[in-house]
C-alpha cells in the first residue's frame, strides 16, 4: 500500500472524525438535529500516482460539492441519494454535505461509453473489458457500440481498484442486487451522457458508489459525476486514436511525469510541489467543467 501522506483532518466542533480519503474527510455528527448522520467534507487536496500532493487546488472542494449536488438534482427520478442537508458548519460551508450513513456495497460501479484508461489496457490484452467482448479495431477514445457496465473491486486506500467481471459482483452481493446496480449505473450514465453532450462535453466514463438503507432501499452516495470520478472531454476536440484533453487533473499528471518536474516515479520519493501555473490551469479545468455542465457561474 502506498504512503498517501494524507494530512490530518481538522477538528470540527460537534463531530468525531471517522475517516479521510484522498480528497474527502468524513465525520460523524455527535448531537443535534442530525445526530448520527455523517458530515462529508470535500477538501482542496489533489492526488496523483498514489500520492496526495503537498499542493492544493483552490476551490476544488467547493466545485466538487456543487457539481455533485447539481447532478443529484438531475438524477433524482432515477435514484435516491444520500444528501440530507447542506446546512453545515461555517468552517466547511460550501464544500460539505450532511448525508445518510449507509451500508455501502463493496463494488465500484463503472459505466463506460468510450474506451480509454484501464479499459483500453484490458481490451488491448484480451479483446474484452471485464469479460465483455468488444469489436476488433478499437482505439484509444473510441466510442463503444453501447455503454457497458465494468465494475471494479474496492481497493484499500492507497491501492488500485481492479476491474472485475459481472459474475464476480454477483458472487459478492448476489444476482438481484448486482442486476440492480448494473441497471442503475447504466441509467445514470445514459442520462448524464446526454446532458453533457447537449453542453458540448463527452462523458467518456464514470464511477458511482451505492449504499443500502436499513429498509433495503438502494441509494446513490459519495460524489457523483465530478471531474474526480468521471472523464470529461471537449466534444469539439474528440478524435479517437490519441489522448484527449480532459476536464480533470491530467494537467497535474502530465507535469509530474514530464521533464520540468524532475520527479522519478520509480524511486519512492514523493512528488514535488506544483508550480503556480499548473495549479491555476488545473483549477481552470475544474471551473470550466462546472460552468459548462451546470450553466452556472462559479
Amino acid at each position: 500500500m502506498a504512503d498517501l501522506n494524507i494530512p490530518a483532518a481538522p477538528a470540527i466542533e460537534g463531530t468525531t472524525h471517522v475517516h479521510s480519503g484522498k480528497v474527502r474527510d468524513l465525520y460523524r455528527i455527535d448531537s443535534g438535529e442530525h445526530q448520527g448522520r455523517l458530515l462529508m467534507v470535500a477538501s482542496d487536496r489533489i492526488s496523483a500516482y498514489d500520492y496526495v500532493l503537498d499542493s492544493t487546488i483552490p476551490d476544488k472542494g467547493e466545485i466538487l460539492t456543487r457539481m455533485s449536488l447539481w447532478w443529484f438534482g438531475q438524477l433524482a427520478d432515477l435514484a435516491d441519494n444520500h444528501v440530507v442537508s447542506t446546512d453545515v458548519p461555517a468552517q466547511v460551508a460550501g464544500r460539505a454535505v450532511i448525508c445518510e450513513s449507509l451500508d455501502m456495497f463493496p463494488v465500484e460501479c463503472v459505466a463506460r461509453g468510450y474506451l480509454t484508461g484501464s479499459g483500453l489496457i484490458d481490451y488491448r490484452r484480451t479483446g474484452e473489458v471485464c469479460g465483455i467482448a468488444l469489436p476488433p479495431g478499437l482505439e484509444d477514445a473510441s466510442r463503444l457500440p453501447e455503454p457497458i457496465f465494468t465494475p471494479a473491486s474496492k481497493a484499500e486506500l492507497g491501492d488500485h481498484d481492479e476491474n472485475v467481471s459481472y459474475d464476480a459482483v454477483v458472487a459478492t452481493i448476489g444476482e438481484t442486487t448486482a442486476a440492480q446496480l448494473r441497471r442503475l449505473t447504466l441509467e445514470v450514465y445514459g442520462r448524464a451522457e446526454a446532458i453533457a453532450r447537449e453542453r458540448g462535453i463527452i462523458l467518456a466514463d464514470t464511477k458511482l458508489e451505492f449504499g443500502r438503507r436499513p429498509d433495503g432501499t438502494t441509494v446513490l452516495a459519495d460524489e457523483v459525476l465530478t471531474p474526480d470520478s468521471s472523464r470529461y472531454w471537449p466534444a469539439a476536440e474528440w478524435q479517437p486514436g490519441r489522448a484527449q484533453r480532459s476536464f480533470d487533473k491530467q494537467v497535474v499528471r502530465d507535469w509530474l511525469t514530464g521533464p520540468d518536474s524532475g520527479w522519478d516515479r520509480t524511486d519512492g520519493t514523493p512528488p514535488p510541489a506544483l508550480p503556480a501555473e499548473v495549479v491555476e490551469l488545473t483549477r481552470g479545468r475544474y471551473v470550466e467543467a462546472y460552468e459548462r455542465l451546470t450553466g452556472e457561474r462559479f
